[in-house]
């Protein structure tokens, strides 16, 4: 019996000692690897390349530099020519090459980025096939605000907002605000919508829904509305329906300054004499893209020893508009343009002392100044329309009203 007692007390003793050994061990869990993913690819299953096309770098060269020979190549050209121009890959922009996992290490699949947001793919099997993509983009809604001390671009800058917004805005109103003259302590709110790639690499503006400009004591609202769902063409509107736009812009170029106004005696720096000068002449660099300044037809698109390549528009039977001493016409007699279309470039052809567009209007068949006259509006909301518009952007109206102003 005492022998039986002491096995069991021994037996008792040896396990203790077990558990305290197992409670001594640190158990750690095996972490699996992360799956990596982009493309429509699992990057964990082949090594990846990443790099950009250096200048004077072609599809052949950096082929051949990942282990694919000539005869490859030209067949991967002849198979893909439809999809993609391998010769026209631009130096600075990404691509990806996926190599297989083995002693081989054999190029798969080449992927060209052109933009930031579409790639092409090309599968380098014994089957070679491509497709071309967009990486996923999401849209996330922001509201802004800012007040203004010298210049719109510098206060929307100081609140951490892009050039291209400050473009978007400075475009909602360029018929309707002269931003050379806000003053300090005008300020602005914005409703918009900015685009990312894979939910975090910004990819520009998806569109300004809302906007609120106070200026000089005045509120200038504008909302973004679509007048026809058909041809998607979108406006901006105020508060009562106005139309923000007008049926001309003002100049035909993002001009410097105007180098010589319309008068009925200024003495021609080519000719060195007293004459009418009826247009108004825009200094700026040679190249300058001209618009035209509101839908037409182009009447005349032709060259002349005076007013050197040159364009003139028929909007209707009231205005026409003329622009003179173009280096290269961009568009052909019986073209129809819009409002905002590149219609030259600014040179010195013809009677001209240096690179400038002279700006001809004409106003029932005669050359007016087009500052010294009220240039038309656009077609506004339709009658029929006008409820569905109040109804659209009613809460937007008080979103926009409830952001806090800045102030000084």
């Amino acid at each position: 019996m005492k022998k039986i007692a002491y096995l069991f007390l021994a037996s008792l003793l040896f396990i203790n000692c077990k558990n305290d050994t197992i409670d001594d061990v640190e158990v750690k869990e095996i972490e699996e690897p992360k799956i990596e993913e982009e493309f429509g690819f699992i990057l964990n299953d082949f090594n990846v390349v990443k790099d950009t096309i250096k200048q004077g770098e072609t599809f052949g060269f950096i082929m051949d530099r990942h282990g694919v020979t000539p005869a490859q190549v030209h067949a991967v050209v002849n198979a893909v020519k439809d999809t993609i121009d391998v010769a026209l890959l631009r130096a600075g922009r990404p691509y990806t090459i996926l190599k297989s996992k083995d002693s081989l290490n054999k190029a798969k699949v080449f992927i060209y980025q052109p933009t930031r947001v579409d790639y092409t793919v090309i599968k380098l099997d014994d089957s070679i096939t491509t497709y071309r993509k967009k990486l996923p983009i999401t849209t996330k809604r922001k509201i802004a605000s800012g007040i203004i001390t010298s210049s719109l671009s510098q206060a929307m800058s100081e609140e951490g907002l892009s050039q291209a917004l400050v473009h978007e805005l400075s475009s909602v109103y360029q018929w309707t605000v002269d931003f050379f003259k806000l003053q300090k302590g005008d300020n602005f709110k914005l409703i918009y919508n900015e685009n990312y790639i894979n939910d975090t690499v910004y990819a520009g503006i998806e569109s300004v829904e809302a906007t609120l400009l106070n200026h000089g004591g005045r509120p200038y609202y504008g909302f973004k509305y679509l007048t026809d769902s058909i041809s998607g063409l979108a406006d901006y509107y105020d508060e009562n329906a106005n139309t923000l736009r007008s049926f001309f812009l003002r100049a035909p170029l993002n001009y410097s300054r105007i180098s010589s106004r319309f008068t009925k005696r200024r003495f021609h720096p080519v000719q060195k004499r007293w004459k009418a000068h009826l247009g108004t002449d825009y200094a700026a660099p040679h190249g300058t893209p001209i618009m035209a300044t509101a839908n037409g037809v182009v009447e005349r698109s032709s060259y002349t020893s005076a007013n050197g390549n040159y364009v003139k528009v028929k909007h209707n039977n009231t205005y026409s508009t003329q622009y003179l001493h173009m280096s290269k016409r961009a568009v052909k007699a019986g073209q129809r343009v819009k409002q905002g279309d590149v219609i030259g470039y600014v040179g010195s052809t013809g009677l001209a002392t240096g690179p400038h567009v002279c700006y001809r209007f004409w106003y029932h068949g005669k050359q007016v100044d087009p500052y010294a006259i009220e240039l038309p509006a656009a077609e506004p909301i339709k009658e029929e329309h006008k409820n569905a518009y109040f109804n659209f952007i009613k809460d937007l109206k008080v979103e926009i009203d409830a952001i806090p102003e800045k102030s000084l």
